[in-house]
């Protein structure tokens, strides 16, 4: 007898095998497929306008994904469509209607079916458009009294163009929504048109204007609100009874509503039915949420491990709407567990001890005026950037934002902090040049760092979480010197553009662009230190790599590096044969090269210039699941070097996304091309050994020799240096894999 576990078994095999085989016979019995639809005689606009516009559709893959499975006939990549035997002729008449709206009065289309092989047909839609009619003269009446600058700049529709029912409607919507942003809230625009039956291919256009009375904003009544005042609520909107109307004030004063922590919903509606026609009474209702509110959550990524974090908010605190909230985060748990495992890019040693931050932020709505807000923070962090520093700080953040334009603003911002940095005597040898212990020292103890900044932000991008149409820009400046209470001077400047846009019928074209410099002076306690360069702090010196970078490369780990080692791995005869004697490392002329490369640890250093370009085309696969396709590119230079374009780092590679409520999980893939690089090779400096200053434990022991040499706090590059990185054409170890939270930008 056959068990049922089988037969379950048998029929998941058989679906497998159905799903991945051709099958034409499965094109539904008495049914035609579409194979091809085509356009002839279409001069004025491309074949995937016109596809848009009709119910016809032919046979495709389902996603660029599933190409190479719909080259080989795969069922389940291929979306099957079918002959709609009525629809073909309704889709004559649809373009048609189409062509028409954009001034071709005189289309003829017709259509032509071709049978082919196996049930399969090609459709095509023969068009004749004929001339189009064009407005060759666009007039405005009853506009008189109006004396607006810019009103007709820039329409939609403008004399020459084809008389299209789109930009008709389109310039009369415009003249509306300028006047009623000027005052006319009871503005009414009519269009009319007029072909002469002497020349039927020509347009006169007019636009009748009628703007009544211009009004100003009447009593503005609120209701629904329980904790927030209602003077806070008038303050958010921004404009007050009294006030010139405008459209576009009252839209965004709803949008400000939103923006106060408490708010669950707002609206704000113009009553235009009200006498008398001078006034227009405005009526705000909000719908709040709770005064108080707790969240908590957790997660994983492939740099930080294991996360979690927690956050208190008292959402009208002291009325006014402001907020105070309690936010703590702790990361890089268990990453010595399971670095190996599950956490490719968390530090080793102390750079996978615990990270995280405790703060303290209050948020005023408004201040001196309803388009300012303020915000100030206190913080204790501990940060790590794995092989490159840690950083302990404690500070207070203050910033003072006004608002410019529609989702524009202008950030002044001052942030002192006192940090301690650890484990960047590299750092501090390789690119500063400060070697001593004792200046070394004078780095990492506490300092402050207080820079002021400048910052523009225009957002205009449609979605936070995942955006599909849109731009945004960002420009920062910081400076920080003595004046500012830093011991740090520096200059520092980052401007980035993202660019989003439909591809497609249902995919997502995205770009982006950023580029920074940093430029120092010197660190005021090592001014009297002979042959220092000036200091760029390591926290504001440029990384490059990572998830949210160059996806080829872990974090942090693009741009200038340097070997590092300990001298006793320099010190031979090893396991790997040839080595160097003491002498060459005191002189520095050992050659590291005969040693193993497996000994050397790759440190970034950071750099004073950087450049990258993100482009990614997304495509949805059902499920909530997007697929992936990116390139990244980038660069970091140090201060010494110059900027070649042809040193950037192209990586491609796919991901995929799942569209979750707290935003996308991501899963990135990259491959980097980057053969081996020349590196400086940088260890510990010996000296001979002294039995008055040095413990006899102090000797270094090779293998079960003990030499009269001991290390000393000081360290040094050596003369050569040495050639780091896989030089095959083709390597698994350049494949580079992420995992995090978000689109990558």
């Amino acid at each position: 007898m056959i068990q049922p576990r089988f037969l379950h078994s048998i029929r998941w095999i058989a679906l497998c095998v159905w799903a991945l085989i051709p099958s034409p016979a499965l094109s539904q019995v008495g049914r035609t497929e579409v194979s091809k639809v085509t356009f002839q005689g279409n001069e004025s606009f491309p074949d995937d306008s016109l596809a848009r516009a009709i119910v016809t559709r032919a046979t495709e893959c389902r996603s660029v994904v599933f190409t190479p499975f719909c080259w080989v006939g795969a069922n389940f990549a291929i979306q099957r469509f079918y002959l709609p035997e009525r629809d073909v002729p309704l889709d004559r008449l649809r373009l048609e209607a189409w062509y028409y709206q954009r001034g071709f009065r005189k289309i003829n289309v017709d259509t032509l079916t071709s049978l082919g092989e196996e049930g399969r047909a090609t459709v095509s839609f023969i068009i004749d458009e004929g001339e189009p009619v064009i407005a060759t003269r666009v007039d405005f009446e009853g506009s008189d009294g109006v004396t607006e600058d810019g009103l007709f700049e820039g329409l939609p529709l403008q004399p020459g163009d084809r008389l299209s029912v789109l930009a008709l409607n389109a310039t009369r919507d415009t003249l509306e929504r300028r006047l009623a942003n000027r005052g006319y809230g009871r503005v009414n625009v009519l269009r009319r048109h007029m072909i002469p039956a002497v020349e039927p291919y020509t347009a006169l256009v007019t636009f009748d204007i009628d703007p009544g009375s211009r009004v100003r904003y009447g009593p503005i009544m609120v209701s629904g609100n329980s904790e927030l005042s209602e003077a806070t609520v008038l303050n958010t909107l921004q404009f007050s009874t009294g006030d010139l109307y405008s459209r576009d004030e009252v839209q965004q004063g709803q949008g400000r509503l939103f923006g106060l922590d408490i708010i669950r919903s707002a609206s704000v509606a113009g009553d235009f039915q009200s006498d008398p026609d001078s006034v227009i009474p405005i009526a705000v209702n909000v719908v709040e949420g709770d005064a108080y509110r707790v969240r908590y959550g957790g997660g994983w990524t492939t740099a930080e491990c294991f996360g979690v974090e927690a956050q208190w908010a008292a959402r009208n605190f002291f009325g006014g709407g402001r907020l105070l909230q309690v936010r703590g985060r702790i990361a890089n748990l268990l990453t010595p567990q399971f670095q190996d495992v599950l956490c490719p890019q968390g530090g080793t040693e102390e750079f996978g001890e615990l990270t995280g931050t405790v703060s303290l932020d209050f948020a005023q709505p408004w201040i001196f005026s309803t388009r300012n807000s303020f915000n100030t923070a206190l913080f204790i962090e501990r940060q790590s950037l794995p092989d490159v520093f840690i950083r302990e700080a404690v500070g207070v953040e203050l910033a003072l934002t006004r608002l410019i334009g529609r989702q524009t603003s202008f950030t002044l911002s001052y942030r002192p902090e006192l940090a301690r940095l650890d484990a960047a005597e590299v750092l501090f040898c390789t690119n500063l040049l400060v070697c001593s212990p004792e200046d070394v020292s004078i780095l990492q103890d506490a300092n402050w760092l207080a820079p002021i900044g400048f910052s523009f932000n225009r957002n205009l991008a449609n979605n936070i979480l995942n955006p599909s149409r849109g731009y945004s820009v960002v420009l920062e400046v910081e400076h920080a010197s003595q004046w500012t209470g830093s011991n740090f001077r520096y200059d520092r400047a980052i401007a980035e553009g993202t660019l989003y846009s439909r591809f497609g019928r249902s995919g997502v074209f995205a770009a982006r662009i950023r580029g920074g410099w940093v430029g120092a002076g010197a660190f005021e306690a090592l001014l009297q230190t002979p042959g220092t360069f000036d200091l760029v702090h390591p926290q504001k010196r440029f990384y490059a790599g990572g998830a949210n970078s160059v996806r080829g490369f872990a974090q942090g780990r693009l741009g200038p590096k340097v070997l590092t080692i300990d001298p006793v791995r320099l010190l031979g005869p090893g396991p790997e044969g040839a080595g160097c004697n003491p002498s060459e490392l005191m002189d520095l002329s050992c050659d590291p090269t005969s040693i193993n490369e497996g000994r050397f640890v790759p440190r970034p250093t950071g750099g004073t210039r950087v450049l990258e370009g993100n482009l990614e085309l997304r495509f949805p696969i059902g499920l909530n699941l997007e697929w992936v396709m990116f390139t990244d590119v980038g660069q970091v230079w140090g201060g010494r070097d110059e900027v070649d374009l042809s040193k950037l780092e192209v990586t491609p590679g796919v991901g995929v996304r799942y569209l979750s409520p707290v935003g996308p999980i991501r899963i990135d893939l990259a491959y980097r091309f980057g053969a081996g690089e020349p590196l400086a090779v940088v260890t510990s400096q010996l000296e001979v050994f002294d039995p008055n200053v040095h413990e006899e434990s102090d000797r270094i022991r090779i293998d079960d020799n003990v030499i009269p040499y001991v290390r000393t706090h000081e360290l040094a590059a050596l003369n050569s240096s040495m050639l780091f990185g896989e030089a095959s054409s083709f390597s698994f170890r350049r494949f580079q894999l992420h995992i995090s939270i978000g689109q990558a930008f």
